[in-house]
Order: C-alpha cells, then sequence, then structure tokens
C-alpha cells in the first residue's frame, strides 16, 4: 500500500532505520478527536485504525499545549509511522518543551509512548526512544531524560532498563496511578540482553 501524502508541516520527520515519526499537526489532531479518521489519515499522510480513537485523552491534552504553548509543536505527539508502508504503529511524545518545572530538575524532558498491540515487543518503542532522544540532543542540547512507567509494566520497565534507565522515585498519578519515575543519560545504553 503507498502512504498518503500529507499536507507540508513546518515540523519536520524525525526518520529512524526503519520509522518516520510524524508530527501530529493540530488539524490532525482536531479531527481524531471528531473521529473523522478519513480527514485525520489524510492530514498524517497515513492510514489510521479505528483504536486510534483510544488516544483521545492523550490527543487533547497535546493540543491544549500546543495551543497555549506554540514552542511545544516540535516535541508534541508524533506518529510512528513503518518507513516501508506507512502504516501507524503506535506513537510518542514529549511531555513538555526542555526545562519545564514539573520535571523539579530530574532531568531535561519527558518521554511517554504508545505501541498498538499487534506491534508490540518488535523493537519499535526501542527505536523510536532512541530517535527521538537523538533529534532531542540534537535540537536543544538535551541532555537527560525522563521516563515515568507503572511498575506493573514490566515489558517498559524492562525495555527501560535496556536503554540504562534507573529508578529514581515512585510517585502517585493523580490520573494513572503509582509510576516510577526513571532517569538515563544520553547516550542510552544499547544492551539487547
Amino acid at each position: 500500500m503507498q502512504p498518503l501524502i500529507p499536507p507540508a508541516s513546518t515540523v519536520p520527520d524525525i526518520v529512524s532505520p526503519r520509522l518516520i515519526l510524524r508530527h501530529l499537526t493540530p488539524d490532525m489532531l482536531r479531527a481524531s478527536m471528531q473521529a473523522r479518521l478519513a480527514e485525520a489519515a489524510r492530514w498524517l499522510g497515513a492510514p489510521l485504525p479505528i483504536s486510534w480513537l483510544e488516544e483521545a485523552a492523550v490527543m487533547s491534552l497535546r493540543l491544549d499545549q500546543m495551543e497555549n504553548e506554540p514552542d511545544y509543536a516540535p516535541w508534541s505527539m508524533r506518529a510512528m509511522l513503518l518507513r516501508e508502508t506507512g502504516q501507524l504503529v503506535g506513537h510518542i511524545n514529549f511531555h513538555t518543551c526542555p526545562g519545564h518545572p514539573y520535571l523539579k530538575g530530574r532531568g531535561d524532558v519527558e518521554l511517554g509512548y504508545t505501541v498498538l498491540p499487534a506491534f508490540r515487543r518488535q523493537g519499535y518503542a526501542t527505536e523510536a526512544l532512541t530517535a527521538c532522544a537523538d533529534w532531542a540532543v540534537h535540537t536543544a542540547g538535551v541532555k537527560r531524560f525522563v521516563l515515568s512507567i507503572s511498575p506493573d509494566n514490566l515489558p517498559s520497565q524492562q525495555l527501560a532498563a535496556r536503554l540504562g534507565f534507573r529508578w529514581l522515585e515512585r510517585v502517585e498519578d493523580p490520573e494513572d496511578g503509582p509510576e516510577d519515575v526513571l532517569v538515563a543519560d544520553w547516550p542510552f545504553v544499547q544492551d539487547h540482553a
């Protein structure tokens, strides 16, 4: 299947060996949140599964940030698309621009990601995290990264450990419950054992 051609974006794609990490524009997010998948797919330049609608809460949060913090757009939500087919395999984002006060000096920026169930355990999260971190290092001089992961999310905990993330503390998120805060310096460890 040939990928759709998206409208020109002011935020360039981040490209890794298997993935294109494409910025989700406010128009694309609005169309998605209103369940206009065909329109959202045109904005993205890739087909979207119906399960994409389940990501409305994070879309709403990131859209609000882009509308209220113009500098946040390049750090916002990105689709993880397979380079060969354009198929959506997940999404990734920085929670804020670097140095936000909520980080309390733990790191320069926090990353969050979701890989769709059919594509888990294939290395896409590792590849996307590494590509986004590399982009942040070269774009803004970011040196330390933060992940917040549920203690029960063993696959993500294991991925973080393989990349060299270290446990810092456990916090209580008002929406998600307990989360382990983990930090890692760049470059990430590439321990695939």
